[in-house]
């Protein structure tokens, strides 16, 4: 079948699984050019693998790292009629390029919050690798089930307290206009803290320990977005920021079991990702970070940014802040990145859009999450949805 993007608002519906495959490879070949980390962790969890920051650290860990892997993600698998998720052909490319240079990773799919994948996992860590010495947690997804009552949460990204009038963007149609959230609920908000906060985090780590499958020295690192006064309406100061609040609680909570250094969460930059892009003003705001840090030579995509982690974050004497977390987001939210960013927020208009921002970068990144727009890939070729190509 002959693959196209099918975008509709912030969800593409298809994947094109040669451009998926490039898209993996090419984030390897970025790896490899940067040579090898001798100190990186040798058994490595990664839970939310397949895309975004949860797949640059499987990358990382296991071409610079020389680490094997097991990694945890939910996919839809292809038809001969229908493509699979993104994820489904990442998974299965990265396995490829990694059985090449002699590592054998492993990848359950399943539902990562329920206790019976917990439960797989755990055994198959026992049989595969005894203990693991590092686990990443780059899950979001906007709906969980908690597996000990049953309710299903559902997450709102919303303001507290007020409602808040907001510039916003159409991805699709490049109009910028002003829009008003309405104010969560504390039942919408309590939801999302049970979907986005530390909870499912902690007690994989609990579960884990409680197996004795975590190795001494064992370290867990949880991904996060603090952002820029500019989101921060929505953001840290919305129902997001609450369960990010959580989560802090959360790292402190497993440090105090596992040891001081056991748990951080880590900041990281505005990248295009599925969930990010389901944020109100987050698309407009990164459309005009991308063109400002682009022009000042300090852009990164989520393997530019796991690789300086692996690289610079990850030692004994690594700098905390107040909260304890690791800060890589700090060129983001440096005085100059951000004094220009916010000098041309209030410029901002579907007539200026071209001049100040870079929605053509944005829209690229975003197809390129589902196989598209790869320079190398024949996209009027016939393909079969339910091979991934060596």
């Amino acid at each position: 079948m002959i693959i196209e993007p099918r975008v509709r608002g912030f969800i593409c519906t298809t994947a094109h699984p040669v451009g998926c495959a490039r898209n993996v490879r090419d984030q390897i070949a970025y790896v490899l050019r940067q040579g090898p980390v001798p100190e990186c962790p040798k058994r490595v969890a990664v839970l939310g693998c397949s895309t975004g920051y949860g797949l640059a650290s499987r990358i990382v860990a296991t071409f610079a790292g020389g680490a094997d892997t097991i990694g945890v993600s939910l996919e839809r698998e292809p038809t001969a009629t229908r493509t699979g998720s993104a994820g489904w052909y990442n998974n299965r490319a990265f396995e490829i390029e990694a059985e090449r240079i002699g590592r054998s990773p492993l990848t359950l799919e399943g539902d990562a919050f329920s206790d019976e994948l917990k439960k797989t996992f755990i055994d198959r860590v026992r049989e595969k690798f005894g203990q693991l010495d590092l686990l990443v947690y780059s899950m979001a997804a906007p709906v969980r089930t908690d597996p000990v009552t049953g309710k299903t949460y559902r997450s709102a990204i919303k303001p507290l307290g007020a409602p808040v009038d907001i510039k916003t963007l159409n991805t699709e149609t490049g109009e910028v206009f002003e829009t008003t959230l309405a104010p969560a609920s504390e039942d919408e908000a309590a939801a999302t803290v049970a979907v986005m906060g530390g909870d499912d985090w902690k007690r994989w780590i609990d579960q884990l320990a409680d197996a004795g499958v975590l190795a001494p020295g064992f370290r867990t690192l949880n991904y996060t977005y603090v952002g820029s006064e500019l989101t921060w309406p929505i953001y840290w100061k919305g129902t997001l920021g609450r369960a990010k609040v959580d989560l802090d609680h959360k790292a402190e909570a497993i440090r105090g079991r596992l040891g001081q250094d056991a748990a951080r969460v880590v900041a990281l930059k505005a990248v295009v990702t599925q969930a990010s892009s389901a944020i109100p003003v987050v698309p407009l705001y990164g459309t005009v970070l991308f063109k400002v840090m682009k022009q000042l030579g300090l852009h990164e995509g989520c393997i530019e940014q796991i690789d300086r982690l692996f690289r610079t974050r990850l030692g004994p004497a690594a700098e905390v802040d107040e909260a304890q977390r690791l800060r890589l987001d700090d060129w983001e939210l440096s005085p100059e990145v951000q004094a220009e960013v916010s000098r041309r927020w209030p410029l901002l208009s579907t007539e200026t859009l071209g001049e100040l921002a870079d929605l053509a970068e944005y829209k690229t990144q975003f197809l390129r999450l589902f196989g598209f727009g790869i320079d190398g890939v024949d996209y009027a070729q016939d393909v079969d949805p339910r091979v991934v190509p060596a």
